[in-house]
């Protein structure tokens, strides 16, 4: 059992749209992630995924709405529901999703990873 400072880990890297993992449990990866600009659409066929903002703010695009986070909130994209992830200033969110979750969902391009640990 560790103690994970978020704050800290937040300050080891600078790079968007690539989650850096900092746990695990129950299957599940907790991945800390910057935003900045529009990622793509894209939907996940198996697995629900949960977004956490903790600085800034995030929009995120669906098929007949969009959702305004603020610092504190969150949401959960159930799975297979098409969704576009924006941060017009740069956003950290925290992630909470099952280990096999890609990126991009089913979409294979330069933007896709699992994450990494830090």
């Amino acid at each position: 059992m560790n103690t994970v400072n978020v704050k800290s880990k937040f300050e080891l890297f600078n790079d968007h749209w690539s989650p850096k993992i900092v746990g695990e449990l129950n299957g599940q990866y907790v991945k800390l992630t910057k935003l900045k600009g529009e990622f793509i659409w894209h939907q996940h066929d198996h697995e629900d995924e949960l977004f956490l903002v903790v600085k800034g703010t995030l929009r995120i695009m669906l098929e007949d709405r969009e959702l305004v986070l603020q610092e504190g909130d969150l949401t959960i994209v159930p799975r297979g529901v098409r969704h576009k992830p924006i941060a017009d200033e740069e956003a950290h969110v925290i992630l909470f999703e099952p280990k096999s979750t890609l990126t991009t969902g089913a979409i294979q391009n330069e933007q896709t990873t699992a994450g990494e640990w830090i």
